[in-house]
């Protein structure tokens, strides 16, 4: 039976922001006027990690996966002629989440906006950067007081504002299985929301319950990726009605935006990704009830690099075009009653609680990450592995590979390259800031900011104090750090060889062969040079060396190239493997090379794997690098074979 009357659309938005804060703020104003509904903006990950842009692990990084934003004149910047008090903001961060909301506040205020009435979402979920895309500062603990403290404040000062964002959307790009994604997400909330409990009076929670949103991910398959959603709503209203006993079911609504599946999209024939982003786009909006709240929507060529404001523009085009032109917003779900679709998401909810249940049992979401962050590893080997066999089908990856050459990849090889003087100015812009604040009102208030951390009290104000006050990004997190101490994330690759060998046994010979030649284990060294924290390819490949009988050493994320060259002697690696995914992979890897050669070290052979332009790869073979891999090399075990290969003492000579 259709509606008599419309539903309204979800809020259309474009993840968006590079460079710097004005072409970032050009980009925003033109997207508004092209019929975005809310603005999404994506910061760079020095901003991300809370580093200022002159800090040594900056060093690639500046504006390249977003944009940088390191004191209150970029934010001024960023949103120059946006009213702020008509906007739906959205903003991507996790650990700075506190400061980058201070510094939105401090705009807001110079712009004259009422405080209260400002409505947008900081993500601010930390959990899932321990557990897959690792932009994490300070350790579990003092990090859930931080996502408390923001939802504390904006409870009494911003009340339309979302101060969390439960993400799982990272969850499923590390492998995780629909069951997983559910039971790590509800378990990441519920964590929250027992750290808020004693924060407000009893009466004020279920308020609070109500202003937790959620960001999720949908994948290609695309019927269970409904009943995940499906799911998801009657399990959050479960949680919600008895566990936290919130009575009224408005504050009990399972509200969620979303981005399709970044991880399905192919480097080969790249344009078959916009059929497999609509068909993910389906997932989220055809069953009413599980539909989502806001939308984004990857580009056809995220696999290649940066997308430009025309692939932009067309994912936003697909959006409108199924919001306003279909018929689709008339009826009430599609899908009540269905069996199949009933039976699926009584599965989905069956094995998610089972799960939810087991992490309980921990102690909780803050005990179990090293146990999920495991579980993401083994899923997502699973995963690759159904590739590899042929199990599942990619189209025009492991099937019908052959195809034309594609028409929308001429001209400027179809993809937005960063200017790499983008750094250096912002850089000059940084330290003019500097040099023009008052500093006796940055140490005053970073020391207010400081004993804030120290003793416990919400640092919201503080934090706000300093913003206004001209303090930097860096600054900011430093205090942090000081105060709470640093952490390294579980990588979730256990060091014992596991028996995983299926298919594996000419491998294991060959390692074993060229580990006899070598008079020891093949020594195999896998880094992540600067601040890109997305581990899920450096893993699976540590996994799969390990079960090929080679000696790895891994230690996650976020390391300076001097620190894996001293690595690499200090462990007498026989091959270096770098994992860049964040596109900075030109400056690190000449760093790194160069530090190589200085250190003696040049005869042994570096690989190197990423998100990298062919032009990019030539150049980097240029300054040594001995193989080069992308997205579309996804058999692992042709990259093991050459690395065994790399690792033959008669190969150097051959070189």
């Amino acid at each position: 039976m259709s509606h008599p009357q419309k539903d309204r659309p979800w809020l259309i938005r474009t993840y968006a922001g590079h460079s710097t804060a004005s072409a970032s703020n050009a980009l925003y104003r033109d997207n508004l006027a092209k019929g975005q509904t809310g603005l999404s903006v994506a910061f760079d990950l020095p901003t991300q990690t809370g580093y200022d842009s002159d800090h040594i692990l900056s060093r690639g990084e500046v504006g390249k996966v977003g944009v940088p934003v390191g004191h209150l004149g970029d934010m001024r910047a960023l949103f120059k002629d946006i009213p702020l008090d008509q906007m739906n903001t959205s903003m991507t961060i996790n650990a700075t989440a506190p400061w980058l909301l201070s510094l939105y506040i401090a705009v807001a205020e110079e712009q004259g906006a009422d405080i209260s009435a400002l409505q947008g979402t900081v993500q601010n979920d930390l959990i899932k950067e321990y557990l897959s895309r690792g932009t994490y500062i300070c350790p579990p603990a003092p990090s859930m007081k931080m996502i408390a403290d923001v939802a504390e404040y904006c409870y009494t000062h911003v009340p339309k504002w979302n101060p969390m964002n439960v993400c799982s959307y990272h969850l499923q790009e590390a492998g995780a299985t629909p069951e997983q994604e559910l039971s790590f997400a509800l378990a990441t909330a519920t964590a929250v929301l027992d750290a808020l409990k004693p924060r407000v009076p009893a009466e004020d929670f279920p308020a609070l319950v109500g202003r937790i949103s959620f960001f999720v991910n949908a994948g290609i398959r695309f019927v269970t990726e409904m009943c995940k959603m499906r799911a998801f709503v009657d399990l959050w209203d479960e949680i919600c009605k008895t566990r936290y006993g919130v009575e009224d079911a408005k504050y009990r609504r399972f509200r969620y935006g979303v981005q399709v599946n970044s991880l399905g999209l192919t480097e080969q024939q790249p344009e078959n990704n916009v059929y497999r982003i609509l068909i993910e786009m389906l997932a989220v909006t055809l069953s009413k009830k599980a539909r989502a709240r806001a939308v984004q929507l990857p580009t056809w060529n995220e696999a290649l690099g940066l997308p430009r404001p025309w692939d932009q523009q067309w994912s936003m085009r697909m959006q409108q075009i199924m919001a306003y032109e279909t018929d689709l917003l008339e009826f009430d779900d599609l899908f009540d009653g269905n069996p199949a679709v009933d039976a699926k998401v009584e599965a989905l909810k069956t094995g998610a609680r089972a799960e939810l249940a087991n992490i309980d049992g921990m102690g909780g979401a803050i005990s179990a990450i090293d146990y999920m962050k495991g579980r993401l590893v083994d899923s997502n080997a699973q995963r690759l592995g159904r590739i590899e066999a042929g199990e599942t089908i990619v189209v025009g990856v492991n099937k019908w590979q052959k195809g034309e050459p594609s028409p929308l990849m001429t001209g400027d090889g179809g993809i937005m390259v960063v200017d790499p003087a983008v750094e250096a100015e912002q850089i000059d812009r940084l330290n003019a800031w500097r040099g023009a604040r008052d500093q006796a009102a940055v140490d005053a208030a970073l020391t207010q900011l400081r004993s804030a951390a120290a003793e416990d009290r919400n640092i919201m104000p503080a934090s706000i104090t300093a913003a206004k006050a001209g303090v930097t990004t860096g600054e900011w997190a430093a205090e942090m750090r000081k105060v709470h101490g640093e952490y390294r994330g579980p990588t979730g690759v256990a060091a014992g060889q596991s028996n995983k060998t299926e298919g594996l046994d000419d491998l294991r010979d060959a390692v074993d062969a060229v580990s006899d030649k070598l008079g020891r284990r093949l020594k195999f060294l896998i880094g992540k040079p600067g601040l890109d924290g997305h581990s899920n390819g450096a893993e699976q490949i540590a996994v799969r060396a390990r079960d090929c009988g080679m000696d790895i050493a891994y230690e996650g994320i976020r390391l300076t190239p001097t620190e894996i060259v001293t690595a690499a002697s200090q462990d007498g690696a026989h091959v270096v493997g770098l994992s860049i995914l964040s596109g900075s992979h030109i400056p690190l890897v000449e760093d790194l090379m160069t530090q190589m050669r200085d250190a003696g070290l040049g005869h042994i052979p570096v690989i190197v794997g990423g998100i990298i332009p062919d032009d990019d790869a030539d150049r980097l073979r240029a300054m040594g690098v001995a193989r080069v891999y992308t997205p579309k090399d996804f058999e692992l075990n042709m990259i093991m074979q050459d690395i065994v290969t790399l690792a033959e003492p008669s190969s150097k000579a051959a070189e």
